[in-house]
C-alpha cells in the first residue's frame, strides 16, 4: 500500500501539471489522533491582512516542500477561484439616477433570489406543507458573459442595463475564506512520509523561526494539528515519568525506613532508561507516546527486582555479615527470581515489539530496559550497596566502650 501511495505521488503531478493531489489519512487511529484535519501538520497563517500573508505562506510552502519527508504540502484555501468582477461607472449612474448600491441590489436579486415578495411562503392545498417564494432569475438564461450584462441595472428602470452602466472583468479571488478565532486564517497542510513526526516538526518548526522577521504586521504563524498534540503528550509523560521516579523512591523510603537504601534502589532505574534509548536507536523505532508508557512500566519491573536484591541483603546485614558479603550472598541468591521475573516480562513482549503495529514501540521499550535493569540489578546494585554500608558493620563488630571505676578508701 505504502509503495502505491508514493508511486501515485511522483506519477500524478507530472501527468496534470498545476494540480494539486493530497492522499487523505485512510486508516481510522490517524484520523483520530489528526481531530478532523486532513493531515497530521498544519501551519496556520493568521491575520487580517490576507494579501500579505498569502504571499508569506506561499514562501513557507517553498521551503517546508524542501523538508526531507514532507508529502502533499499544499495551502488548504485556493486562491484561484473564477470570477467576474463588476466595476460600475459612477459617472453614468448618476446621470440615469442611479446608485452603484442599485446596480448590486439588482444583480443580487437576479443571481441570488430575494425574499422580499408577498406573500413569503406558499402553503400547497393538497398536503398542508409551506414553501418558500423566491424571486431569482432562472440560471438558464445566465450562461454567458453577454447575458449578465443585459441584466435590468434597476428593478424600477428595466430600460438600463448593467452592461451600460459597468463593465465586466475577469478575476480570480479566494475559493475558500477560513477563519479561526474570528481572524481570517491560511492552512498549510503537509504529511510525514518515510520519517518521524518529531523530526519532521522540528525542521518546520526551525523554518519558522528563521522566516519570524518575514511575518506581516498583525499576523502570527503557529503550528498545530497533530504535532501539538504530540508535544503536549510528550510534556505529560515526561513529568509522569519524573514524578514515578519520586513517588516510587518516597514510598521505598517509607517502608524501608532509611533514606540510603532507597537510593540503592532507585540507582538501577537511570540503567533502564538507558536500555530503553539502546533498544529504541537499535530497531530504528522513533520515540512515541507506546514508548514513553513502556518506559514506565519498565521501571516498576526494574524497581521490584532491584527490592528484592537489596532486601536481602539488608537481612544479612542484620545477621552480622559485613557489606561486601551481604551484597555477594544477595546477588547470587536473588539470581533465579530476578532472572525469572524479567525474562516472564521480556518473552511476554516479545510478540509485541516483533509485530508492525502502534504498540510495538511499547514491546520494545519494555524489553531494552528489562536488559539493562536486570544486569544492573544484579551487579551494581549490589555493588552500590556495598559502598553505602561497607562502615556499617565494621563499628558494630568494634567492642563497646567500658567505663573503668577505681574504688577509693573513705
Amino acid at each position: 500500500m505504502d509503495g502505491y501511495v508514493r508511486k501515485m505521488r511522483e506519477t500524478l503531478p507530472r501527468a496534470f501539471p498545476g494540480t494539486t493531489f493530497a492522499f487523505l489519512p485512510a486508516d481510522i487511529v490517524s484520523q483520530i489522533l489528526n481531530f478532523g484535519l486532513p493531515a497530521p501538520i498544519d501551519v496556520q497563517v493568521v491575520g487580517s491582512n490576507f494579501a500579505a500573508n498569502r504571499a508569506y505562506a506561499n514562501e513557507l510552502l517553498r521551503r517546508i516542500s524542501r523538508v526531507p519527508g514532507v508529502a502533499d504540502p499544499r495551502i488548504q484555501q485556493a486562491s484561484n477561484g473564477p470570477t467576474l468582477g463588476i466595476e460600475v461607472d459612477r459617472m453614468r449612474a448618476a446621470q440615469v439616477g442611479l446608485q452603484e448600491g442599485d446596480v448590486a441590489k439588482s444583480l443580487q436579486e437576479s443571481l441570488s433570489g430575494s425574499f422580499k415578495v408577498a406573500p413569503t411562503f406558499w402553503i400547497n392545498p393538497k398536503n398542508g406543507v409551506a414553501y418558500p417564494i423566491v424571486a431569482q432569475t432562472p440560471q438558464y438564461w445566465l450562461d454567458s458573459v453577454s447575458s449578465l450584462e443585459n441584466i435590468p441595472a434597476s428593478a424600477q428602470d428595466a430600460s438600463q442595463i448593467v452592461g451600460g452602466l459597468a463593465t465586466l472583468k475577469r478575476e480570480t479571488s479566494p475559493a475558500v475564506v477560513s477563519h479561526y478565532a474570528v481572524q481570517p486564517v491560511l492552512d498549510i497542510f503537509a504529511t510525514n512520509n518515510e520519517r518521524d513526526l518529531g523530526a519532521v516538526s522540528a525542521d518546520i518548526q526551525r523554518i519558522l523561526d528563521e522566516t519570524a522577521k518575514d511575518v506581516p504586521r498583525g499576523s502570527s504563524v503557529v503550528m498545530r494539528g497533530q504535532t501539538q498534540t504530540m508535544t503536549y503528550a510528550y510534556q505529560q509523560l515526561f513529568v509522569g515519568i519524573a514524578l514515578a521516579v519520586v513517588l516510587i523512591y518516597l514510598l521505598i523510603v517509607v517502608n524501608f525506613q532509611s533514606w540510603l537504601d532507597p537510593f540503592v534502589i532507585v540507582s538501577a532505574l537511570p540503567t533502564a532508561l538507558a536500555g530503553i534509548v539502546w533498544m529504541l536507536f537499535v530497531t530504528r523505532t522513533s520515540l512515541s507516546v507506546p514508548a514513553l508508557t513502556g518506559a514506565i512500566m519498565c521501571m516498576g519491573v526494574a524497581t521490584a527486582n532491584s527490592i528484592l536484591v537489596i532486601s536481602f541483603a539488608r537481612e544479612r546485614l542484620a545477621d552480622g555479615v559485613d557489606a561486601a558479603t551481604a551484597a555477594v550472598e544477595a546477588g547470587f541468591t536473588r539470581f533465579r527470581p530476578v532472572l525469572m521475573t524479567a525474562l516472564a516480562m521480556i518473552i511476554g513482549m516479545a510478540p509485541m515489539a516483533l509485530s508492525s503495529e502502534l504498540n510495538a514501540p511499547l514491546g520494545r521499550a519494555v524489553i531494552g530496559g528489562l536488559i539493562c535493569s536486570t544486569i544492573a540489578t544484579l551487579f551494581f546494585v549490589p555493588a552500590v550497596f556495598r559502598v553505602v554500608h561497607e562502615r556499617g558493620p565494621s563499628r558494630a563488630s568494634e567492642p563497646a566502650p567500658t567505663l573503668n571505676i577505681e574504688a577509693t578508701p573513705i
